[in-house]
């Protein structure tokens, strides 16, 4: 079966539509098939019912019409024919039913006031336009009338009329004074509806002479001035002023002051009243007060809600303004003017009435012969309006017959309809209020199908989306339309395909395989048309690498990717946007082929980042945000409160985060009394706590400053707070690190770490030093000393301890008694060296050396160690001396052994010991001797193989750097290598020490030898050297080891041959140059007999020359 469906909205834009549709048949919007179709007239632009011109400029009422063919026009005015022609004021518009009536050229307004309608006829029916009502705007004069001054009483209600000339249409009305400035308005004074201008109560400030009214006729561009109105305020005051000027002192006299007085109206009058407004108009309710202290204004409606969305208050609420009115308005609305000595109130009566509107209006009929159809035409309005129907302008019950139609009520019903059945028909629904009129045609056409869609049209579209090819006809009777794939295909059915009225095909999931050509057939009883259209399916465009979230600190560098794939035939666009919006005109933003580049990033970079790409069938974006992070802005409105002698509450605003959370607050103090400038660490508090409190210390003129840190950093520092000064106190604390040390033998220099300024607590800080011997029955001495941190005790013994104390105090008094520190007094050189020394040697690099400690006593001073001096005085094996060096070692504290490490073997030492205090070294010891045990030697300095033969080498060596002892022998081991690197049996070889070379002998010819070497004490064998070495192949391979190159014979012939090359190159060089000079000698010579014909110079040449060069470079 196959499948109908009416065209969704969606796909609107692929058809051709109907200009009105209708039940039976439709008409493209083709202007071929346009010119060549019939059609009845149809009012396209008209004139406004209700039509003020200006009564200075030309007339034009507009009628303009289509139809095929094009109609005539005509005017009636007041219901009579109006014959233009007889006018010669009046003149229309070429092709056109415009009237243009000429005021400037002596005409009047006035004489054409009146109602006009216009009827555009053809051969196929007669249409008309609205009743056209003309009308001439007017801005009268205002009326003469003398106005006398207002004189009021402070606090009375006043009402000022306007009262403006009646206009067409009416004026606008404002109030200014003589300087052209409106005048100031409020709930006590404003303007009604009317014009009027409203005093609830008048002040002393409202006396002037110059409120004047102003009305605004926009038509005419004019504006009309009321005499200005003169008001005169007498306050209580001055009038009991007057009063008791004209009074003798025996009469009662004196004003009653302003009293207050309860709400009345000034408008609407009485408790009710009533108000009639069209539906879909502006409803516009006012009340305005009377009353001292002026009343406040409030509208309810009774039993119900006030529309949401829809009401609105204005003129300070005296105005209740409800827009777009319906009938569900209708009820009673209340407004309660109040103030503090009462209420009164006003309901107001609304019904809303309905001029005519529609519900169906009647549209255009386009049917075949012996067809069917309706026109329907249903309005609606308060009260209900009465339809009537015309037949081309005329009533249809005075309408020439016509068997096909049947009138029923808002309906009429066409049947079997002929050619001669179109006319155009006029439905007018009219109640008290207004009218309404529509023209509707029927068209009876009989045409033979047209398909108007472009022959082999290309349509493109995606693969898996949704394809549409138009098959737009027409045709009377509509056509039948049948769709085939290929010229000969067969008929497309089945549920893969969707068939629309309109003629269009659909494929919903169009696939590769879709394209193709394909053909849509037209046929109706006149005739039968076809029409090929082709689809081309597309690879979808993809985005495979899609821009990412990033995060990136300010005055960084951020690239997006955006990455695709799309099909061949199609050429992509990349657009990038930010927040939905054009990237900023910045050179910062760099756009590459597949990427979006952000240099020197600031805040205002923030946000999405859309890619989207476009080809001309599709198109696929891709977004990422951008954050932008950056250190916290300072936080501000640092607060002190609940200041007390030790602590303060520091509370602040945090400054923006910047897209990255705070962590915490970090708190700093100036102190301005003792540090000015300087910033101090007070604490930190979490990022979510604004608010902190701060412990003081006394005398400190504190200032305080709050850093905000997040993951990026510390923010500026804020602005400092105010400053706060504590009360002085005593000084909490001493001071710290006190310390006695004597720097010379006869002294103790006490030191200490002075108090900063903040500790002091207050003015005037001293330090009150005291110490006494330890252990000694003394009493404390004691001495007061300036902001210093060192005092000097002169006259002390050597080195004996003394109790210390340092208490700080200021003006206020001491603080808190300080603890006690033990220190020595100066300390001297030590008396005595250590006795007793021995040495032990435990091998031939390493000794223990032994001594009894001194007697502390002797030392005078802290002991620190002590230090064992040694030096190498000769070396056994070789008897020689040298440069000797001493070597120290210090033992710290009260040890009495050390170990020597290091030693040579075989070598003679001295050693001494001293004892080491704070002042230096004590009196060495007498000098010790000890001898180190022979080791083993280090290696043979050299070993060198010389003389290769075919069964022979020659070692030479050198002895040891270091023999360690007396050399008893040399140990040479050595074996063969064969071509694999494989060793063969290992020879071992005992030398004497006396020796220095070797020979050895029976050898194997032609082969690689692998020698160890080392040498030996009595004490073991030390580290070898290796070497390798070969023997020669035979005796003629051995008489060519001599250097031939040193031979006086082999530089002579080398001499020749660099002599022989080189005269050789200068004859080639003179009798090429001479062949250049003498042609006829290069003729001959190219015509001579080529069996005797030399060689070339150039190869002869560089033939002898390669030759030679193999030769000479044999023996090489």
């Amino acid at each position: 079966m196959m499948k109908k469906k009416s065209i969704s909205a969606s796909k609107a834009s692929l058809v051709l539509f109907l200009c009105q549709m209708i039940s039976a048949l439709d008409v493209p919007l083709d202007s071929k098939l346009l010119e060549e179709l019939l059609q009845p007239p149809t009012i396209t632009q008209q004139s406004p019912k209700d039509y003020i011109v200006d009564p200075r400029e030309n007339i034009v009422i507009q009628c303009e019409a289509k139809g095929k063919p094009p109609p005539s026009f005509s005017w009636t005015r007041n219901g009579t024919h109006f014959d233009i022609d007889k006018d010669a004021q009046v003149t229309m518009k070429p092709n056109s039913g415009t009237l243009v009536i000429n005021i400037m050229n002596g005409g009047k307004a006035e004489a054409y006031e009146g109602v006009y309608q216009c009827t555009a006829r053809n051969e196929r029916g007669a249409a008309i336009s609205n009743n056209i009502v003309i009308r001439p705007s007017r801005s009268p004069l205002w009326t003469k009338e003398k106005l006398e001054p207002n004189h009021v009483r402070e606090g009375d209600s006043l009402v000022l009329h306007c009262r403006p000339p009646v206009g067409l249409p009416p004026p606008i009305i404002f109030w200014m004074d003589n300087a052209f400035q409106r005048l100031p308005q409020s709930e006590r004074v404003s303007q009604g509806l009317n014009g009027d201008l409203y005093f609830s109560n008048v002040q002393p400030e409202d006396t002037r002479e110059d409120y004047i009214c102003y009305a605004r006729f926009n038509h005419t561009q004019t504006i009309q001035q009321k005499q200005p109105i003169s008001v005169k305020v007498f306050s209580m005051d001055s009038l009991n002023d007057t009063i008791a000027a004209n009074l003798s002192d025996t009469d009662i006299y004196g004003a009653k002051p302003v009293t207050e007085r309860q709400p009345i109206l000034l408008t609407p009058t009485g408790s009710t009243s009533t108000k009639v407004e069209l539906r879909g108009n502006v409803l516009l309710l006012e009340c305005i007060a009377a009353g001292l202290p002026t009343p406040v204004i409030r509208w309810i409606k009774e039993g119900g809600e006030l529309p949401v969305n829809r009401t609105f208050f204005e003129n300070f609420k005296k105005t209740l303004k409800i827009i777009d009115v319906s009938e569900a308005d209708s009820g009673n609305y209340k407004c309660i003017a109040r103030n503090m000595l009462g209420s009164v109130h006003h309901v107001i009566s609304v019904t809303v009435k309905a001029a005519p509107y529609w519900i169906t209006a009647p549209r255009n009929l386009v049917l075949s012969p012996g067809e069917d159809g309706t026109l329907i035409c249903r309005a609606n309005g308060n009260p209900k309006p009465n339809i009537s129907w015309f037949a081309n302008g005329v009533p249809i019950a005075i309408a020439p017959e016509d068997p096909s139609r049947k009138v029923d009520g808002d309906t009429i019903i066409f049947s079997h309809v002929q050619e001669r059945s179109s006319a155009v028909y006029q439905c007018n629904a009219s109640n008290e209020y207004g009218y309404l009129l529509a023209n509707a045609f029927v068209n009876v056409l009989a045409e033979p199908p047209r398909v108007l869609t472009p022959a082999n049209k290309l349509y493109q579209v995606i693969a898996d989306s949704p394809a549409l090819l138009d098959c737009a006809y027409f045709g009377s009777p509509k056509p039948e339309i049948e769709w085939f794939k290929g010229v000969k295909g067969s008929i497309l059915r089945g549920n893969e395909y969707v068939f629309h009225d309109n003629g269009t095909l659909e494929i919903p999931v169009a696939q590769k395989d879709s394209t193709g050509t394909y053909t849509c057939v037209a046929r109706n009883e006149l005739g039968k048309v076809q029409n090929e259209v082709r689809l081309e399916v597309k690879d979808p465009t993809m985005i495979i690498k899609q821009p990412e979230y990033k995060v990136i600190q300010r005055y960084g560098q951020v690239s997006f990717e955006c990455i695709i794939r799309h099909d061949s035939t199609l050429l992509p666009t990349v657009i990038w946007l930010k927040d939905n919006d054009e990237l900023p005109d910045d050179e910062r933003f760099l756009v590459g082929k597949d990427n979006l580049t952000i240099m020197n990033v600031t805040d205002k970079d923030d946000g999405t980042y859309t890619c989207i790409v476009n080809t001309t069938l599709d198109s696929v974006s891709a977004s990422a945000v951008l954050t932008v992070v950056a250190r916290p802005n300072p936080p501000f409105d640092l607060e002190l409160t609940g200041q007390l002698e030790r602590s303060v509450e520091l509370s602040w605003i945090p400054g923006d985060e910047n897209n990255s959370p705070i962590r915490n607050f970090v708190i700093e103090y100036e102190d301005g009394l003792h540090e000015p400038g300087v910033w101090h660490y007070q604490t930190e508090v979490p990022g979510t706590q604004t608010t902190v409190q701060l412990k003081l210390s006394p005398y400190v003129n504190y200032s305080f400053r709050v850093i905000a840190v997040n993951e990026i950093g510390r923010s500026q520092p804020s602005e400092p707070s105010e400053q706060y000064l504590t009360k002085s106190a005593n000084p909490d604390e001493n001071p710290s690190n006190v310390q006695g040390i004597g720097s010379e033998p006869d002294n103790l220099v006490i030191t200490w770490e002075s108090l900063k300024g903040f500790q002091s607590n207050g003015p005037g800080l001293q330090y009150k030093v005291s110490w006494r011997q330890k252990d000694v029955d003394d009493e404390w001495t004691s001495v007061i000393v300036a902001n210093v941190s060192k005092y000097i005790v002169s006259g002390t013994p050597t080195f004996v301890p003394y109790e210390i104390k340092v208490q700080a105090l200021n003006d206020l008094g001491y603080a808190p008694e300080p603890s006690e520190v033990i220190g020595h007094s100066g300390e001297d050189l030590p008396m005595v060296a250590p006795g007793n020394v021995q040495v032990h040697v435990i091998n031939s690099t390493l000794a223990k050396v032994h001594w009894d400690p001194v007697p502390l006593k002797t030392v005078r001073g802290h002991l620190q160690g002590y230090k064992v001096y040694y030096w190498k005085v000769q070396s056994l094996s070789r008897r020689s001396r040298r440069h000797v060096e001493k070597k120290i070692l210090t033992f710290r504290g009260n040890k009495t052994f050390g170990m020597l490490p290091g030693l040579e073997p075989y070598s003679s030492y001295k050693l001494n010991v001293r004892v080491v205090n704070g002042k230096g070294e004590g009196p060495a010891s007498p000098d010790k001797v000890f001898k180190t045990p022979e080791g083993v030697p280090s290696s043979p300095s050299f070993l060198k193989i010389t003389n290769p033969t075919l069964d022979s080498l020659t070692l030479e060596w050198g002895s040891p750097t270091h023999p360690n002892g007396v050399l008893t022998s040399y140990i040479l081991k050595f074996q063969p290598i064969n071509n694999t690197h494989e060793l063969g049996p290992l020879v071992e070889i005992r030398i004497p020490a006396n020796e220095s070379s070797l020979i050895l002998k029976n050898l194997n010819y032609s082969t690689r030898y692998k020698f160890y070497f080392n040498a030996q004490t009595s004490v073991g064998s030390g580290s070898q050297i290796t070497e390798e070495a070969v023997t020669i192949m035979d005796e003629a391979m051995a008489s060519r080891q001599i250097d031939i190159a040193t031979q006086g014979w082999f530089i002579g012939l080398m001499c020749a041959v660099a002599l022989l090359i080189l005269i050789l190159l200068i004859v080639c060089f003179i009798r090429r140059n001479k062949g250049g000079k003498y042609p006829v000698k290069e003729k001959e010579d190219a015509h001579a007999d080529p069996e005797i014909q030399p060689m070339k110079e150039d190869d002869g040449t560089f033939g002898e020359y390669r030759l030679f060069s193999f030769v000479s470079s044999a023996p090489f």
